[in-house]
């Protein structure tokens, strides 16, 4: 049963959270004309915080945000492994899930424009038939949850 609300939870989330960037962003992705700083696509910072794409001051504050936010737990609970990995898992399987959404959710985008030459940020990384995040985050999720379930 806990797998079931984890993963019911996190798809909750992920709808909630790819609504809420559509009304941010509506057809313009990677906060193309939000009011944020940006580093370039090449610097190391981009390159190891947004994936090869342009670092915004936008996307590291929502990731900020998103991590902390999952972390208040521990005001709760007792820190422990088996919870931090859960935690880290959600947020992987989240930013996965989340991306999805916005491009099947958004009134510009649907099924049929997901794809390399209509998302100009996750173009330089598409594997086979979606971003390479997808390919990488999901395994990583997946292992993540699950050593959460050893004993």
């Amino acid at each position: 049963m806990h797998t079931l609300l984890f993963f019911a939870v996190m798809f909750w989330a992920s709808f909630c959270f790819a609504k809420m960037e559509i009304e941010i962003e509506g057809e313009k992705g990677w906060a193309d004309d939000l009011p944020t700083w940006r580093i370039s696509k090449d610097h190391v910072l981009s390159r190891l915080l947004a994936g090869g794409r342009e670092l915004t001051g936008y996307h590291l504050w929502v990731q900020t945000f998103v991590f902390s936010l999952l972390h208040i737990v521990f005001v709760f609970v007792s820190w422990s492994w088996k919870i931090e990995l859960q935690l880290l898992s959600f947020i992987f399987y989240i930013w996965v899930v989340e991306d999805f959404m916005w491009f099947l959710l958004n009134p510009a985008f649907g099924i049929t424009k997901f794809k390399k030459k209509f998302i100009w940020w996750h173009e330089r990384h598409w594997w086979w038939f979606a971003p390479r995040d997808y390919f990488i985050f999901i395994p990583i999720a997946t292992l993540l949850y699950y050593c959460s379930t050893l004993h």
